[in-house]
């Protein structure tokens, strides 16, 4: 592309202004509504995926990474999404237990940032969540090694028939030790909505720990 066509490309934004009393003392409250409001431009074709979020994780030597996984669950524990343990993010974050999270809510005009502590949910959790996926995705889950090498396509398609084959209608998948969710507990959540000018509004609730109970809220620049 043209190096002044892409210069270019940009649109304007124009919602409304936003304050903290707009979103009130408590952040999962807030998120739940935004989130709401996703879901809802979702359903009218705005929003792809309103709970596809960004994770970022880092390494032992601090190389970071990012991928888009899907939100399954939130409230005020943290926010949760399911993956492989064993994958390049569950390896990042045995070593670097923190991550970051990004709702790109671009048709909206809105994204909200997450970052804090990561754990994995209680067997219990995992257990319960793999049981309501379609039988397909939870033979899935044993088909791929997350995030490693296979010598083609057809590697994972006759591992999947393998495993159909293990597991045949009426029989229960199995839950592997080696999947589960994670989540995030925040220390810190940022709301951002599109302004005119560039002039974005920025409202970050934090906490020291997440021990505390109280959130702080500041305005950030642009």
């Amino acid at each position: 592309m043209d190096p002044d066509r892409l210069a270019a490309l940009r649109r304007r934004y124009d919602r409304p202004p936003l304050s903290g009393s707009d979103l009130g003392p408590d952040p999962i409250a807030a998120f739940a509504r935004w989130f709401g409001e996703a879901v809802e431009a979702s359903a009218e074709g705005l929003v792809t995926e309103a709970n596809a979020v960004v994770v970022a994780t880092a390494d032992a030597d601090g190389t970071p990474s990012a991928r888009t996984v899907l939100l399954k669950a939130f409230d005020e524990r943290g926010f949760v999404f399911y993956t492989n343990y064993t994958s390049a993010k569950g390896r990042d974050l045995d070593v670097n237990p923190r991550a970051a999270l990004l709702f790109p809510w671009h048709a909206i005009d809105r994204q909200v940032r997450v970052s804090g502590a990561a754990e994995h949910v209680s067997r219990a959790e995992s257990d319960a969540y793999f049981r309501s996926r379609p039988r397909a995705s939870q033979i899935g889950a044993w088909a791929s090694r997350q995030s490693s090498a296979v010598r083609d396509r057809a590697e994972l398609d006759d591992r999947f028939v393998e495993l159909l084959a293990r597991w045949p209608e009426g029989v229960d998948v199995p839950v592997p030790e080696f999947w589960g969710g994670v989540r995030v507990v925040p220390t810190e959540i940022e709301f951002w909505q599109g302004r005119p000018d560039r002039l974005h509004d920025r409202l970050r609730y934090r906490r020291a720990s997440v021990a505390d109970t109280g959130w702080l809220l500041d305005r950030l620049a642009p």
